[in-house]
């Protein structure tokens, strides 16, 4: 009779109390309060760069177009004559890019100047906000 009392007893003291979930839950949230901070910033930080690869990359495309043609691509011709030859362009040896040019990392269209304002071309995404200038996460990631 007595090993059967000690089992109930056992069996009830082996479940967590409701204090012990309470501090439990409260080091899990901590620990969410303190790594999600760091973990969306560092979304940020991959987004931008992705956006200075690509611009390097079509600066390396661009380049190439110039060297068959001459020239860069005109300011209204823009990053699509690195995939379709214009019309007028009896040098083009493209397409340029094995893909079609994508949006930057936030969904817009890359700016491409022709003759640019710090450069032959410039390059220009505007950011997370889509707005000239910004810093952070908005700041403009350009080839110059």
């Amino acid at each position: 009779m007595q090993h059967l009392t000690r089992s109930r007893k056992r069996a009830r003291d082996s479940g967590f109390t409701l204090l012990e979930l309470l501090v439990v839950m409260v080091i899990i949230g901590l620990l969410a309060g303190y790594v999600a901070p760091r973990y969306f910033a560092q979304i940020g930080k991959s987004e931008t760069k992705v956006a200075r690869a690509q611009i390097d990359a079509f600066e390396k495309a661009l380049e190439q177009y110039r060297l068959d043609t001459g020239h860069f691509p005109s300011g209204d011709q823009g990053l699509a004559a690195l995939m379709v030859k214009p019309g007028e362009e009896a040098k083009w040896a493209g397409p340029y890019l094995k893909r079609a040019v994508p949006p930057d990392p936030w969904g817009r269209p890359y700016i491409y100047k022709s003759p640019g304002e710090h450069g032959e071309i410039d390059l220009i995404s505007y950011g997370k906000d889509g707005k000239p200038g910004g810093q952070g996460d908005d700041a403009d990631v350009t080839n110059w």
